[in-house]
């Protein structure tokens, strides 16, 4: 069995964020490999909900493009340091998470996503999630992906824990085995 906790986190402050946290059995280690992927592709998609999203990658782009290539992937160069892929069908989001799952990449939702982030991408390729920072305040959330601690920490000024959790727990209601609760 799978759990899936979602709960606040304390960054400071200056930030508001929100951890979700998957793992399985007694020692609770992260979840990894396909059945990861498989919960991941579900879940982040449903935190942006309606709103337009893409994930940036700022590390091993030349993997990145093979893997989109390979996939008929369509993804604009942000810059030369960053690829900005915008939201794609489920069945690619799971090969992709479960592809790049050792590395650490992000999720935008919302905000300026109507428009190119200059800013924010050539900083993604200088700073790496780092950049989220003072990004975030400007989209519905910014998320940092570390699959392969099984972790996504959502920065928020406008989705908290339990709005979340509403929006994870349908989403993973056909997953007999994960478990989406509040931590404790």
């Amino acid at each position: 069995m799978m759990l899936l906790e979602v709960e606040p986190l304390d960054l400071g402050p200056d930030v508001r964020a929100v951890g979700l946290d998957l793992t399985e059995g007694a020692d609770r280690e992260p979840v990894r490999g396909e059945n990861a992927a498989r919960v991941w592709s579900l879940a982040l998609p449903s935190i942006a909900g309606k709103e337009p999203w893409v994930l940036d990658f700022f590390s091993h782009l030349k993997r990145v493009r093979e893997f989109c290539q390979f996939h008929d992937v369509e993804y604009p160069e942000a810059s030369e340091r960053c690829i900005v892929i915008p939201s794609i069908e489920q069945n690619a989001l799971e090969e992709l998470f479960q592809r790049f799952e050792s590395e650490t990449f992000g999720m935008r939702a919302g905000g300026r996503l109507e428009t190119i982030d200059s800013a924010l991408e050539n900083d993604l390729a200088s700073k790496g999630v780092d950049a989220y920072h003072l990004a975030y305040p400007a989209y519905s959330f910014c998320a940092v992906c570390n699959f392969e601690d099984g972790s996504v920490v959502v920065l928020s000024n406008s989705l908290w824990a339990s709005e979340i959790l509403r929006r994870v727990k349908p989403a993973l209601s056909a997953e007999s085995d994960v478990q989406v609760r509040l931590a404790t």
